[in-house]
């Protein structure tokens, strides 16, 4: 088991495999284990496509709004 899959949460120096944004959604693949970042755009990009071929799908893009909702009291 990787350090990554040991501690699941996503930190700011996750970064999307696509863009470089900060990365809020991890794919763990069945078939390899790779393991894959993606930012909220990317993510819902590739998740028709990669949803079923995925072991795991680690999503924290809730804290994208969470945030907003903090900043706003």
């Amino acid at each position: 088991m990787t350090a990554a899959l040991a501690d699941p949460t996503l930190t700011a120096i996750d970064r999307c495999d696509r863009c470089g944004a900060q990365a809020y959604v991890r794919v763990v693949l069945e078939t390899s284990g790779g393991e894959l970042l993606f930012c909220a755009h990317h993510a819902r990009a590739v998740e028709p496509t990669l949803r079923p071929l995925a072991s795991v799908w680690h999503d924290e893009t809730n804290r994208l709004t969470d945030k907003a909702a903090l900043a706003e009291d």
